[in-house]
């Protein structure tokens, strides 16, 4: 038996279980989950992620939009409102200026 490919689910998986705390790792599993129609782990990885690296600018915006998607309204705007203010302590206006339109159009 030739063992089964795995899939970039997996692979990502087995990437944070080794390092829980590596903010890149964590991020691409959030996004894979978010992109393949489980948001209730993208919510926990996206949390856990911002738990632990609280300056990873664009996991803010992309939970935002996982939650706005959700219809979690107010969770969006709280955690858009952090990423802004962390944004602004980085000097990241970009990203910034990209969490105040998403959090206009929830408003």
């Amino acid at each position: 038996m030739t063992e089964q490919k795995k899939t970039r689910r997996q692979m990502l998986e087995e990437f944070v279980a080794k390092k829980p705390d590596d903010a890149f790792s964590r991020y691409g599993l959030a996004m894979e989950c978010m992109n393949s129609g489980d948001p209730a782990a993208a919510d926990t990885h996206f949390r856990t992620l911002l738990e632990r690296n609280a300056d990873y600018i664009p996991a803010y915006l992309m939970y935002g939009q996982l939650l706005a998607r959700e219809s979690r309204t107010s969770e969006a705007k709280q955690v858009l409102s952090n990423g802004i203010t962390a944004a602004a302590k980085t000097g990241d206006q970009h990203a910034s200026s990209e969490m105040e339109a998403l959090l206009n159009e929830l408003a």
